[in-house]
């Protein structure tokens, strides 16, 4: 009978196996943040008399009446330029990644109900719908795993938030300034819903009112786990729901 393979050609053996992984790990690593570096999208902001579209609103001397004719009561709506969608920080094993892992889509759905009195709006109502299995990010391969990992948007295609409490917002707060106010709703990501109070931004420029805000959660909270890409590339425990909403009268 043949002998076996001797000690040390099996210690070489297993050496060139580790050689050979570490040399694949440095492919990958080479491949995730060189040949495609990471560019995130800063978070949204609203500026202060910045229309939807991003351009100067009327002088300064129409501005109050422009406001006050714009701030109507009745039902608006989701209109173009809103996006919504995720932020995470990426890992490397123990190293953390230059940037972070944005996606985001511009299928988001909805309105709110708003009231004008003599010196204040109130959102009475309000509930959106965001389209979480078309969000994009800048790799093809993220975008993928998250409809099997994490977000699992195959089995839960759709984000919600319902308003719980009124949002009263002075009138002169909003004639080209930013209002920050609290929101307080119920969030349904991943089939679980939270009842969650975040601050929010508040604008409204001719005839669009914009919604800016950010939710930061840990990854539990809705019955998530944190994803892993082939076991090198991880996030942080916290994910953030981020959106710019534009709504226009009905």
């Amino acid at each position: 009978m043949a002998a076996g393979p001797s000690r040390p050609r099996k210690r070489t053996i297993m050496r060139l196996l580790a050689a050979a992984a570490v040399l694949v790990v440095a492919a990958f690593l080479l491949l995730y943040f060189v040949v495609f570096p990471t560019s995130s999208p800063k978070p949204f902001k609203l500026t202060p008399g910045a229309t939807a579209a991003g351009t100067s609103t009327a002088p300064a001397t129409t501005t109050a009446t422009t406001t006050t004719a714009a701030a109507s009561s009745g039902r608006w709506v989701i209109a173009g330029g809103s996006q919504a969608g995720y932020r995470v920080r990426e890992k490397l094993a123990f190293l953390p990644a230059e940037s972070d892992a944005v996606g985001r889509t511009s299928q988001v759905t909805g309105g709110a109900a708003i009231v004008r009195s003599a010196h204040s709006v109130t959102i009475s109502t309000a509930s959106f719908v965001v389209a979480v299995n078309t969000l994009k990010s800048d790799r093809s391969m993220r975008d993928e795993k998250i409809h099997e990992i994490g977000l699992e948007s195959d089995r839960y295609p759709n984000a919600t938030f319902v308003l719980s409490r009124p949002v009263t917002v002075p009138l002169a707060s909003l004639q080209g300034k930013v209002a920050r106010v609290p929101v307080t709703g119920t969030f349904n990501i991943h089939g679980t819903a939270r009842p969650e109070t975040l601050p929010v931004e508040l604008g409204l420029s001719g005839s669009t009112l914009q919604a800016v805000g950010a939710l930061s959660f840990p990854w539990g909270a809705f019955g998530m786990t944190a994803p892993s890409v082939g076991g090198f590339v991880n996030v942080t425990e916290t994910a953030t729901m981020e959106f710019d909403l534009r709504l226009q009268r009905a």
